[in-house]
């Protein structure tokens, strides 16, 4: 898995976590202050990258999460059917089936851009 462990403090709005193994991206990050005898904590809700759901997690600011390492490639349009389109990657020439997201309109030759997590792939806009 391409994945790294770093603690809650150092996460961000914007960047990737797991949460109930799977990759989110991070909405809104915020923490409360320590307590008598705890120590602070952080709240951290972020929506899935691939599924679309949202998700939360609370942790000491200390502990230690996994961050996914979600790559951004390249492709090319090969051929498009009603709501997927065939994509054929510029790097590895691989050549596979995508879900085209809605409101987007592609042709034969488009340059996309897509996110690719161990073998989830997702076109972004």
């Amino acid at each position: 898995m391409p994945r790294e462990q770093k603690q809650v403090r150092e996460l961000q709005e914007g960047s990737y976590v797991m949460m109930d193994d799977t990759p989110c991206k991070i909405n809104h990050y915020s923490t409360a202050k320590p307590g008598k005898h705890g120590s602070a904590k952080a709240r951290v809700e972020g929506k899935g990258v691939f599924d679309d759901r949202k998700r939360s997690l609370s942790q000491p600011v200390d502990a230690k999460v996994w961050v996914p390492i979600i790559e951004r490639k390249q492709g090319q349009v090969v051929n498009v059917n009603d709501d997927e389109v065939q994509v054929m990657d510029l790097d590895t020439y691989d050549t596979f089936t995508m879900r085209i997201p809605e409101g987007e309109d592609f042709t034969s030759d488009d340059n996309i851009e897509y996110l690719d997590y161990e073998g989830q792939r997702k076109i972004v806009g």
